[in-house]
């Protein structure tokens, strides 16, 4: 196949053929570089992690139940070094285009996937998300995509980065497929007897964006409010915890946390368990990274017990805080993004900055485990920017077939609009 995208991986002809039979029969699909492919490498996005690694023995589970469904393996997806950013842009390999905004960074880490879902390489890819490489992605490149709740799909034979946070992933360019493709994973369809019921806006959330971002979400949160009730405001800042009634132990615990503090919570707590998964191979090996991804690396090697220490406990206290906050038939709608993609020649410091941001929007999801789907909603100058619905543990199914309901009944009101 012509990779027009810088998409795929170099190294050879990745394709399997699924089943004879299955809903999935006919559908091609492309794997991220940290899951297992039979007779490959799995490269993890670094040259010396690549030649350091024999070929696999088998597929990752995963992928062999997509295989066992019908659909295709079409090939392996350029991921970001060791899976560690949110760019999309990759020392080594370059960086997959985005089809949807020309010009500008597709996103990571799971960048070669949403890049040849966008381009219509394939019909839909495996990716992951740690820290948001699916929701940042997804909106990024106009897709969509689900985090799902973690732990709910098994991660046998996919690289590890920081296991408590890790899922499995995937993008679509349509929410039936996308639905269709969780159907498949999870063995199961959505129980209509715990379809989302009531919506809460995360306030706190929307200040960040800029104004015309939240000019551009605004309508499609209206009609979120007409699908499911007048939406509840609330906050995700874990400072703001007396509404749900914490005892004030509890509050002082989470004292002077903010919004923003949950990406230094996600940051310590993540950062750890990376340098406990591989810290030891990359000090054997010193492996040749990418200046960012070094910096990255040599930060995490830091991070001392007592900040991982008082950083779980403050996790631990979140998850409890998010818990109340979601109950079953409810969903938190937020950005999927601060904002649409920057450009691929952007000025780090306005990279780093962005991606600050990035991680104070997706760690409430990591840090608490709980799903979350991106739809690809609004445009900003030209370029997607999508908007995200957070459900209760183990509500993925509810929120794929809500997603494709939802979108379904606003791509019929659309055409039928004069304008």
């Amino acid at each position: 196949m012509f990779d027009s995208l810088g998409a795929f991986v170099p190294g050879g002809n990745m394709t399997f053929e699924g089943a004879e039979k299955g809903p999935l029969k006919g559908f091609g699909f492309a794997v991220k570089d940290i899951y297992d492919l039979e007779g490959y490498v799995t490269g993890y996005g670094n040259p010396d992690w690549q030649s350091r690694r024999r070929p696999s023995k088998k597929h990752a589970v995963i992928v062999q139940k997509l295989l066992d469904a019908g659909a295709m393996v079409i090939g392996k997806t350029i991921t970001d070094e060791f899976a560690s950013s949110l760019d999309g842009q990759n020392y080594h390999y370059g960086t997959p285009a985005n089809p949807e905004a020309p010009g500008r960074i597709p996103g990571g880490s799971s960048s070669g996937s949403a890049s040849a879902v966008a381009g219509g390489l394939v019909d839909f890819a495996l990716g992951s998300d740690t820290g948001g490489s699916i929701r940042i992605p997804g909106s990024y490149c106009g897709l969509f995509g689900l985090r799902p709740t973690h732990d709910r799909l098994t991660k046998e034979g996919v690289l590890p980065l920081a296991d408590s946070f890790d899922t499995v992933g995937w993008f679509a360019r349509d929410a039936w497929l996308l639905n269709l493709v969780g159907e498949v994973l999870m063995e199961a369809k959505a129980d209509q007897d715990k379809m989302p019921e009531k919506l809460l806006v995360a306030v706190d959330a929307f200040d960040m964006l800029d104004e015309k971002s939240r000019t551009a979400l605004k309508p499609h949160v209206e009609r979120l409010e007409q699908r499911l009730g007048k939406a509840e405001y609330v906050s995700l800042n874990p400072d703001n915890l007396h509404a749900i009634g914490f005892n004030e132990q509890l509050l002082q615990g989470m004292q002077g946390v903010g919004l923003q503090g949950l990406a230094t919570l996600f940051q310590v707590t993540q950062g750890r368990e990376v340098i406990d998964t591989h810290g030891a191979w990359f000090d054997r090996v010193k492996p040749k990274m990418g200046p960012e991804i070094q910096q990255r690396m040599d930060w995490r090697k830091t991070i001392t017990d007592e900040q991982v220490s008082d950083a779980l406990e403050k996790r631990s206290l979140f998850k409890a805080r998010m818990k109340a906050l979601i109950p079953t038939k409810t969903v938190v709608c937020l950005p999927s993004a601060p904002g649409i993609a920057p450009r691929i020649k952007e000025d780090p410091d306005v990279l780093n900055a962005h991606r600050s941001k990035i991680l104070s929007l997706t760690s409430a999801s990591g840090l608490a485990g709980n799903p979350q789907i991106t739809m690809p909603l609004a445009t900003v100058d030209g370029c997607p920017l999508g908007l995200s619905l957070m459900g209760d543990h183990g509500s993925d199914l509810e929120l794929l077939a809500f997603a494709e309901s939802f979108c379904s009944v606003e791509d019929e009101q659309q055409s039928l609009s004069p304008f």
